[in-house]
């Protein structure tokens, strides 16, 4: 008798995704119910912003995805239903942003995501 295993998360649709600015393929990996929260310069630890279920972080990901910028994944480590992601990005200007992720799996889809970010001033 064989052991079922969960499907797994597709870490070439993250890079494809994050790499190509692509909005809808970001949001194939996330359940339905799932939640972000965000920490940045804006939005602090005791106050990150937090983002409810695919509509909520869909339209985060849409304006994301709509600015003139490049985004690269830097590193992107998968362990059972952890996944943890730095990602760079830049602006036309040179500002650059870098961003942590850890997130967690259900059944190969991001059911939970913190991110921080750190922005040149």
């Amino acid at each position: 008798m064989g052991t079922a295993t969960s499907p797994a998360f597709d870490t070439e649709a993250l890079r494809r995704g994050t790499e190509q600015a692509n909005a809808a393929t970001l949001l194939s990996l996330y359940a339905d119910d799932a939640e972000m929260r965000v920490v940045d310069r804006n939005t602090q630890p005791s106050h990150p912003k937090v983002l409810h279920g695919r509509g909520e972080i869909a339209e985060m990901l849409e304006e994301v995805c709509g600015r003139d910028m490049t985004h690269k994944v830097e590193q992107c480590v998968v362990q059972g239903d952890q996944v943890a992601v730095t990602e760079s990005c830049e602006y036309p200007d040179g500002v650059r942003v870098l961003a942590s992720s850890m997130m967690s799996l259900r059944d190969g889809k991001i059911v939970d995501h913190t991110m921080v970010q750190a922005w040149d001033d």
